[in-house]
């Protein structure tokens, strides 16, 4: 705190003991200790005030950009709610026109467009069937053994 010597604590000591005199020194020391005290006590308090201070503008800073952050995430979701519903709707006002405008007749095979048709699953444990695939398509994995050990699942969850 302040940069004074042990020589200059002595001189200075002297100089009390002349000035305030003997009988009166061991009270004013004891005086300027107590007060010494209480001022290292005020300069901590202040410090500490300081910190607490600093760390609740910290705090609300944070609060704040939290905040933010929630109303952006919920704008966004807002949005992407309304485009969902939009697209919703306009689904259904064009299904509604087309179920409208169509005749009670079923539409022909022939006006569908055609869709290759997918290879059904096939029931664990059963042989894959052949098919009259090429030679260059490469070969479907065989199924698992029945044997083989099972995934673990997860707790509450226990397949039967």
């Amino acid at each position: 705190m302040f940069d004074i010597g042990f020589s200059e604590i002595v001189v200075i000591g002297v100089v009390a003991l002349v000035v305030i005199g003997p009988e009166r020194l061991p009270k004013t020391a004891r005086m300027l200790g107590h007060l010494f005290g209480r001022l290292q006590r005020y300069v901590n308090e202040v410090k500490a005030d300081i910190n607490r201070e600093m760390e609740l503008d910290e705090l609300r800073r944070l609060k704040r950009d939290v905040e933010s952050a929630a109303r952006d995430i919920q704008q966004s979701v807002a949005s992407a709610q309304a485009e969902v519903k939009a697209t919703v709707t306009s689904i259904e006002t064009d299904l509604n026109r087309a179920v409208a405008g169509a005749s009670p007749s079923p539409p022909s095979l022939a006006a569908l467009p055609a869709v290759p048709a997918a290879p059904l699953a096939e029931p664990p444990g059963t042989p894959p069937a052949r098919s009259e695939a090429p030679a260059s398509a490469p070969a479907a994995p065989a199924p698992a053994p029945a044997d083989a050990p099972r995934q673990s699942s997860l707790p509450g969850f226990d397949r039967q």
